[in-house]
This record gives C-alpha cells, sequence and structure tokens, in this order.
C-alpha cells in the first residue's frame, strides 16, 4: 500500500501516487505517497480501467440482473474508494474515500470539500461521498443498525453532510474508525456493498445449507388450502421464471397458497387481492428463496417474507433488513430487500408465513 510522506506544489516523480488538492486556479497542494510493504490496496469504483479491482454498477430496484433497465446517469464515481489491507494478523481493513487513476493521482477539484487539519495535513471529501455503517453487535443474531457516517479521502469519521454533495462537512468523529467490521455496510451513491469477514463468512451458512433448507421445506409437501394441490419452490438456479407449483403470498396476512386468478379488488391494482383464507386484502405476489447467503444473519429456516416484493429467509435476518436504513438519492434513507434492493413496505417492512401442511 501506500502511506503519505509531504506536501508539495507539483508531482515529482510520474510514477508516484499522489493526492491533489485544489484550493483555487493558481494554487494547488499535491500530497505524495510512498509503498508500504505490510499492506494491500484495492480499489472500488465504476471505472473498467485497470486501477479498479471490483467494478461497481448502479442497483436498480427491483431486478433480478442489469440487463432489466439502463442507468442514464450513474452516481457513482468512477473511481470511488480504496480499502487498504494488513497482510499480517489480524488483518485489518481500512476504507478511504476516492482511488488513484490510472496514472496513480486523486484529483480534488476546486468544488470539491477539502480543508486543512490542525496537524497541518489536507484532507477532504468526494463529491457524492462515501458513506459507511458497522452494526452493533456485530453481523450476528443480535445484530441491531448502527449510525451512518461518512469517509473522508484520508480515513478520518464524520457526520453526514445537510446532503450527498454538500459543500460543507460534517462533524468530525474522533472515537470512530475507518476500520471495516465484519457486516459493515460500504454506500457508494447508487450502490451499497456489504463487507464480510473471512471468520464472518466461516459462521454464515453456506449455499448448501440454504439448499438443504429448500429441500426440506419441499419434503413436508406444503399445500394451497383453496386448490389443496403440492406447493414446491424452485431450484435456487431457476430464479426468473415463476414455476407452476411456485408458492405465492398475501403479503398483507401471510397466509401461503398456489397461483389463482381470482379475488381482484381493484381494476387498478393488479396486484391487490383478497386472501380466502382472511379475507385480507393486499398484495399477493410469487414467493423467492433469497439465495445470497452472505446476507443472512442465521442458519435459521426461511419463514418471513420482505414486503413488497417476496424473497423469503430466516426471521432473524428478515426483521435485521427490515430496519436498516439505507441510503436513497442525495438525503433519503429506507430500509430495501437486500436480495433485489426494492423498497420496503408495510408496518414491519416483512411477514411471517403461514404454510398449509398435507391433508392425508
Amino acid at each position: 500500500m501506500l502511506l503519505p510522506v509531504g506536501a508539495g506544489c507539483a508531482i515529482s516523480c510520474k510514477g508516484q501516487h499522489s493526492i491533489s488538492y485544489t484550493l483555487s486556479r493558481n494554487q494547488t497542494v499535491v500530497v505524495e505517497y510512498t509503498h508500504d510493504k505490510d499492506t494491500d490496496m484495492f480499489q472500488v469504483g465504476r471505472s473498467t480501467e485497470s486501477p479498479i479491482d471490483f467494478v461497481v454498477t448502479d442497483t436498480i430496484s427491483g431486478s433480478q440482473n442489469n440487463d432489466e433497465a439502463q442507468i442514464t446517469q450513474s452516481t457513482i464515481s468512477r473511481f470511488a474508494c480504496r480499502i487498504v489491507c494488513d497482510r499480517n494478523e489480524p488483518y485489518t481493513a481500512r476504507i478511504f474515500a476516492a482511488g488513484f487513476d490510472s496514472s496513480k493521482n486523486i484529483f480534488l477539484g476546486e468544488k470539491a470539500a477539502k480543508w486543512k487539519n490542525p496537524d497541518g495535513h489536507m484532507d477532504g471529501l468526494t463529491t457524492n461521498g462515501v458513506l459507511v455503517m458497522h452494526p452493533r453487535g456485530g453481523f450476528t443474531e443480535e445484530s441491531q443498525p448502527g449510525v451512518w457516517r461518512e469517509i473522508s479521502v484520508c480515513g478520518d469519521v464524520y457526520t453526514l453532510r445537510e446532503t450527498r454533495s454538500a459543500q460543507q462537512r460534517g462533524k468530525l468523529v474522533e472515537n470512530e474508525t475507518n476500520v471495516l467490521q465484519d457486516g459493515s455496510l460500504i454506500d457508494l451513491c447508487g450502490a451499497t456493498l456489504l463487507w464480510r469477514t473471512a471468520d464472518g463468512l466461516f459462521h454464515t451458512p453456506t449455499q448448501k445449507h440454504i439448499e438443504a433448507l429448500r429441500q426440506e421445506i419441499n419434503a413436508a409437501r406444503p399445500q394451497c388450502p383453496v386448490g389443496l394441490n403440492t406447493l414446491a419452490f424452485p431450484s435456487i438456479n431457476r430464479k426468473e421464471v415463476v414455476e407452476e407449483k411456485q408458492p405465492w403470498a398475501y403479503l398483507s396476512c401471510g397466509h401461503v397458497h398456489g397461483y389463482h386468478n381470482w379475488g381482484h379488488r381493484s381494476d387498478t391494482e393488479a396486484n391487490e387481492r383478497e386472501c380466502p383464507m382472511c379475507r385480507t386484502v393486499g398484495p399477493y405476489v410469487p414467493l423467492w428463496l433469497g439465495c445470497e447467503a452472505g446476507f443472512y444473519v442465521d442458519a435459521g429456516p426461511p419463514t418471513h417474507a420482505f414486503t413488497p416484493c417476496g424473497h423469503v429467509c430466516s426471521e432473524k435476518s428478515a426483521k435485521y433488513w427490515s430496519q436498516i436504513p439505507l441510503p436513497h438519492g442525495t438525503h433519503a434513507f429506507h430500509a430495501a430487500c437486500p436480495f433485489c434492493a426494492t423498497q420496503l413496505v408495510g408496518e414491519q417492512n416483512c411477514i411471517k408465513l403461514i404454510f398449509q401442511g398435507p391433508v392425508d
């Protein structure tokens, strides 16, 4: 990785990594960096150029894949952030706003928020910012949402600006650091990333475990309480086509049925149906088993569905994500399904599913 070695008025070496802080048309402060043999740097951003190790694109709410919608203008920076990892135990990872481009430079223009700290070193923020939230209690069954903070170019932690791209920085949070934890969320204004540690993933359910849970549910032969036909969650690999035996649910009450084409209560709301079991009116959607194991906080059975998308996971995982406020736009926050990014609705943002077993 790289360590700052000082500030000057020009880049002295073409191969040197540097950060340029443009103060005015006539004044630029350049901080040069030297290599650090004890760390590795990984960069994240929208650019497909070689300095970017992890290319990210804008998350389309409700999309199963990136081909379903086109972004007219991305809000993700081409060189959004960099993560520096220690090569020695405990392999600490730290996040910094902005990434070095192909010429090994980071340029903060005249309009970017920047300042000189009391110790004399320069710092700044990127246009739309890099936000981080560390969950309280780690990424476990007992996890609770933390507080969203903004990370500066030099890795300091600040409270959020009034709006995403405001010129005035937030207040320095001196008792918090830029060290990433298991379950930390990184928001790049257009995409939110979940950071998982090796130890955290070791205690996370695997794809095989989720597949075993799917087979266990199907082996119990849940039935449609009206049609009495057996229901079955489709294979995790077949997640784009609704199958004949696929479970559907009324998301206002949680009753699970097979598909039927009656019970409409409104011509304008095609998705609003009346449940034949309890006569509750609400969205009627197919259920999909959430297949990304890294989003689960426990290995419990898939008993709850997010509303209104119908993705199913364990109770504690559903309740955890239902209370996480994810950044949206320049100043809004709302909970979203981790599997498809659909904004959640309803009193609890998720519903407990009510399956009926076989009558024989």
